[in-house]
Formats: structure tokens, sequence, C-alpha cells
């Protein structure tokens, strides 16, 4: 967990190699659960710093490519009748991983709703737990934060996912089935859907966007077009909508483009810079 805090593009190349080295250790290991174990720590990051999934993407596509192939799991073979190891088993342990995020994001989305209606329904009820500084008011607290905190990473995961793709580690199948999912409720959309589906539309809209995919990018963009007509969607999932609806109109030209993270040293020799001009 340290390596990955100190993880930049600056040091990209030394500490990635350090991260890799330690999921090594899983050699000497029936099941690579120390692998496992480095995968879940670098979704976890993922998850919780969206503008980093680009950087822990690219992490985790040298991982593969260089993850030892005497790190196996003895128990699930492949083809040939032998134990998945090396990149294969990295694959699955981060493909696994990914789908249970995505599972437990579908499962926080009802949570949150019902600790929204909650807290809409019982506004009386904690104002007095809370003059009383009751245990319920905590209780209730931590319940609705946690579903805030889940929404958050459900965020970050969607982006990885999309960055992922973006370095053919995750197939263009998977994508569109994340598409589908998200835009699956036209009737009435969840406002985490809509921040989600644009996300991902933002993220890997240019790659899907192209002759082979193009009657599905049609479909998709046709619904959020007849959503934004929905007089009954609320002004911010349709300011988000057009916002992606637009960048595609553009050809996926931002109007200001956002700078990826850069090297430390490239921030202080711009300081340097206009100091001196």
């Amino acid at each position: 967990r340290s390596l990955l805090n100190e993880l930049t593009m600056e040091k990209f190349d030394s500490i990635s190699d350090q991260i890799i080295a330690w999921a090594n250790k899983s050699i000497n290991e029936s099941d690579g659960r120390t692998l496992s174990q480095v995968i879940g720590l670098v979704l976890e990051k993922a998850m919780d710093d969206v503008a980093w999934s680009e950087v822990y993407a690219r992490l985790c596509r040298k991982m593969m490519e260089r993850i030892s192939p005497e790190v196996r799991y003895n128990d699930i073979k492949t083809m040939e009748g032998k134990p998945i190891a090396g990149g294969q088993l990295f694959t699955k342990y981060l493909f696994n991983r990914c789908q249970e995020g995505l599972k437990r994001g579908w499962f926080a989305k009802e949570t949150t709703a019902a600790a929204a209606a909650a807290k809409t329904s019982n506004d009386q009820v904690i104002k007095t737990a809370n003059d009383k500084k009751g245990e319920a008011s905590e209780l209730y607290s931590d319940a609705y934060y946690a579903a805030q905190k889940a929404k958050r990473q459900g965020l970050g995961l969607i982006r990885f996912i999309g960055e992922l793709f973006k370095l053919h580690m995750l197939s263009e199948r998977i994508v569109h089935q994340c598409v589908k999912k998200l835009l699956g409720n036209t009737e009435n959309p969840e406002e985490e859907e809509i921040k989600n589906l644009c996300q991902l539309l933002k993220t890997v809209g240019q790659q899907l966007d192209v002759p082979e995919s193009r009657a599905r990018m049609d479909v998709y963009f046709a619904r959020m077009k007849g959503l934004c007509k929905d007089l009954d969607i609320n002004p911010r999932m349709r300011f988000i909508l057009q916002d992606v609806i637009e960048l595609r109109e553009r050809g996926w030209a931002a109007r200001g483009a956002v700078s990826a993270p850069v090297a430390i040293a490239a921030v202080h020799e711009a300081v340097r810079t206009l100091v001196f001009l």
C-alpha cells in the first residue's frame, strides 16, 4: 500500500518494479494469493482516485507483462491442462475483481437510494437523535456516508475499466455490457447511472465510435437524446448527458483539454519558467 502511495509519473518505473517484485512473492504459493492481494490494493486506489486511473491502468498493463510465469494457481487449469499462471492468472484475478466491484456498485446504488429516502422522511427523527447524541443517529450517518463512498468508488471503477480497455486489457464486449447496463433504465434513471455512463463514454467513446461499432453507438446516443428531452429528468442529469452528446458531435475533441498527471519535475520547471518571465 505504501508503494502505491508513492506512485507518480516521475517514479513510475522504479515504483512499479518494486510492486511487481512484491507480487512475484506468489512464486512460493499454490494459489497466487499475494498477487491477488496486490491487485486488490491497486483496484482500491484506482477507485478512490479517479484522476489517476490512467496511471493505475498502466501499472496493471506492466504487471500483466512482467509477472513471473512461475506464479500460478494449481487448482485452475488452462485448455492444455496446465495450472493457470503468469499474465493469464493476473488478467483473471483483475477481471474478477472488476466484476465484483461492479456488482457492489449496483447494490450500493440501491443502498444509497434507500438511505436518501430515509434521510428525507426522517429529518425530524434524526434531528432529535442528534440533539440527544443518540446511537441510532450515528449508525444512520455511517450507513449513509458509506453509501456515498460506494458511489464515488463506482465512478472511479468505471473510469478505470475504460482505461484498461484502452490498453487492450478488457474486451470491447465487456465495455458494451457496462454501457447497456448503465443505460438500461430509461424510464426512471438514477443520477449515479447517468454519471457513470457519461464517465465511461468520455473515457472510451472515441475508441468505440468506429465503423464496426457505430450502429451501437448511434443507439446509445439516441437513448441519451431521448432522456434529455424528458421533462421529468433533473437539470443536472440533462447537462451531464448533453455534455457527452456534444463531445461526440465535436468528434470527441474536448472544449478545453485536461492534462493527464505529469511528472513533479515538469511542474517545478513550469513554475521556474513563470517566475523568470
